[in-house]
């Protein structure tokens, strides 16, 4: 009779372990959107929350505004709100998605279980998740909602970094129309109105696939609109695509939940785009960090209406500029001693004339190699941090002529940095990145991890990675081709293997001033 009741004991046993085990939401993107190493992923996000510098906060911060894009390009920036509330207490974080990849009917709420992260899992509060899917029809539990869903998985690392001990709440929309904010922030106000132990996390990038410039005035304006509390006008501009971000039902529902509580300060962190850690400014992705709290910050209104100069801290912007000195490709080098030295005499002599005389060098080489139509990165630093770095990844002349031309737009021109002054040059050293000529590929295998830069491109739609983004993140091959066709081309994961997508591969050659 004790065997059989300890076999009953033993199978019980064994039940509630595979029924624990078959709740735990397994991380979808890791490997590929961000590390899946443990040390690595703890590392990175150590770097990008050491970088980011954030003013402290009077009151207290009900919600937090972070991006969601692969951890490389929008981690930096996604560090900024999660420094402002790292080390706080948190028993649980709301946060709110939406569904890139499926298309539903309502809200989906996760009800129970954890999320796996490299880091450890993160523990879902299933009284309070139990309590929102009961109080209106529009709330479901669709658990494929959140299968690959990078607007709640790249959130959940930082979580689980600066939050280790908070429960979550994931919440992912899939309808679009108003009314469902409305529900949602009713909800959320009345738990925050009787808690002070809740924290909101509103996850959503900016305007997708524009040129730099053009993406920074979109993005500019909808920050504006944060910083008025504009969520109805967020709603409709979104939806026509005027002012965009693609996570506006959670960015409103969140403006929306916080006005209700009187929590109707904001302190817009830091702002940038892809093209800042690219170098690849053609078709851009916008990232913004900003904090909901109760009370003006210390210094008054300042941090809360200006957006930070500097589009990334040096240590941040450096991470995928190539190190000096070193060639990125195997085999003999492109350029000479001589020509390199030239090079960085156009690029001195260009600066220092356009400082002091505001006029472009006018300058000649009779140097074939020189002559040939290249791309290049200067990049400039005073006292080993960065100054300014802007390029071209694909030739448009000359290549003396775009290391002239990319010299003045890295002194001047760099949207990180003021300009360069006079007074400054002498303690300016200069950088140069120069690149081959591309070179189409139909065999994926001529691709050398760390050595070939890639160009892929379909129709319109192209995106490009330089050779030390592969150094810096270890993908595979595979890898690498399929975070540039969704994170930089707008492509899916796969759509390098179709036959009308075209690859091109190039390789960079980098030098400086001390170099030689």
């Amino acid at each position: 009779m004790n065997g059989k009741k300890y076999f009953v004991l033993i199978l019980a046993l064994v039940f509630l372990t595979c029924a624990h085990a078959e709740i735990i939401k397994k991380a979808d993107l890791a490997g590929a959107w961000y590390p899946n190493a443990k040390a690595t992923l703890s590392s990175a996000l150590d770097n990008y929350l050491n970088s980011a510098k954030v003013a402290s906060i009077q009151g207290d911060i009900k919600a937090i505004i972070a991006p969601h894009a692969g951890i490389i390009y929008s981690g930096p920036v996604a560090a900024y709100s999660y420094k402002a509330v790292q080390g706080k207490k948190y028993a649980t974080v709301f946060l709110l998605g939406f569904c890139h990849r499926r298309s539903f009917e309502g809200i989906s709420v996760y009800k129970e279980g954890y999320f796996e992260t490299p880091l450890g899992t993160l523990e879902v509060d299933s009284q309070l998740a139990s309590e929102i899917i009961s109080r209106d029809k529009k709330i479901i539990y669709y658990p494929a909602a959140f299968e690959g869903e990078n607007s709640i998985e790249l959130q959940l690392p930082f979580i689980k970094k600066v939050l280790p001990d908070s429960k979550i709440v994931p919440i992912a929309f899939g309808s679009s129309d108003f009314s469902y904010c409305e529900t949602m922030s009713s909800i959320l106000a009345e738990i925050l109105k009787k808690r002070n132990d809740v924290l909101i996390v509103a996850s959503t990038d900016m305007s997708h696939f524009h040129n730099y410039e053009e993406a920074k005035n979109i993005d500019l304006k909808s920050i504006e609109l944060l910083k008025n509390f504009a969520a109805k006008e967020i709603y409709e501009r979104s939806i026509l695509g005027v002012q965009l971000f693609c996570g506006y039902m959670p960015v409103v529902t969140t403006l929306l939940a916080c006005k209700k509580i009187g929590a109707d300060n904001i302190a817009i962190l830091h702002y940038a785009n892809s093209g800042d850690i690219t170098g690849d400014k053609y078709r851009v992705v916008g990232y913004v960090s900003a904090a909901v709290h109760t009370a003006e910050n210390i210094e008054g209104t300042k941090q809360k209406n200006e957006i930070p100069s500097k589009v990334y801290q040096n240590a941040e912007a450096e991470a995928y500029q190539p190190a000096g000195g070193k060639s990125q490709h195997k085999g003999e080098k492109m350029l000479n001693d001589a020509q390199r030295k030239r090079l960085l005499e156009i690029a001195r002599n260009t600066i220092k004339t356009y400082l002091e005389k505001g006029k472009v060098l006018e300058v000649k080489e009779d140097d074939p190699l020189l002559n040939k139509e290249m791309g290049a990165f200067v990049t400039l630093h005073k006292k080993g941090e960065l100054r300014g770095c802007i390029g071209n990844i694909i030739g448009k002349g000359p290549l003396y002529l775009t290391v002239r031309d990319m010299a003045i737009e890295s002194a001047t021109g760099d949207p990180r940095f003021p300009a360069v002054t006079p007074k400054e040059l002498d303690e300016i050293d200069i950088e140069i990145s120069a690149l081959s000529q591309l070179e189409k590929i139909t065999d994926i295998n001529k691709i050398e991890m760390g050595v070939h830069g890639v160009l892929i491109r379909k129709g319109f739609a192209s995106g490009v990675f330089l050779p030390q983004v592969a150094t810096e993140t270890g993908w595979s091959r595979d890898e690498f081709l399929a975070n540039l066709c969704a994170h930089k081309a707008g492509l899916l994961p796969d759509a390098w293997k179709r036959k009308d997508v075209d690859i091109y591969i190039f390789t960079a050659e980098v030098f400086g001033e001390k170099d030689l």
